[in-house]
């Protein structure tokens, strides 16, 4: 795989490897990973909370007079 950066992007990424002691491409691998397991985790809540929310409705209608 070839990933194309612009030259703020390359700049960016070696600012983020250097900073985090990393090669380039382990920066790269780690940030997609975070990414990844950030967006998973955002859905669960998501998901979670609609849940609860339609679950408790009458009772958080309650508290909220």
């Amino acid at each position: 795989m070839t990933l194309r950066l612009n030259d703020e992007q390359e700049r960016a990424l070696a600012m983020l490897a250097e900073a985090k002691g990393l090669s380039k491409h382990e920066a790269v691998v780690r940030a997609i990973t975070e990414a990844a397991a950030r967006s998973v985790r955002d859905d669960r809540v998501r998901a979670l909370s609609q849940d609860g929310r339609a679950r408790y409705a009458s009772l958080l209608d309650r508290l909220a007079q």
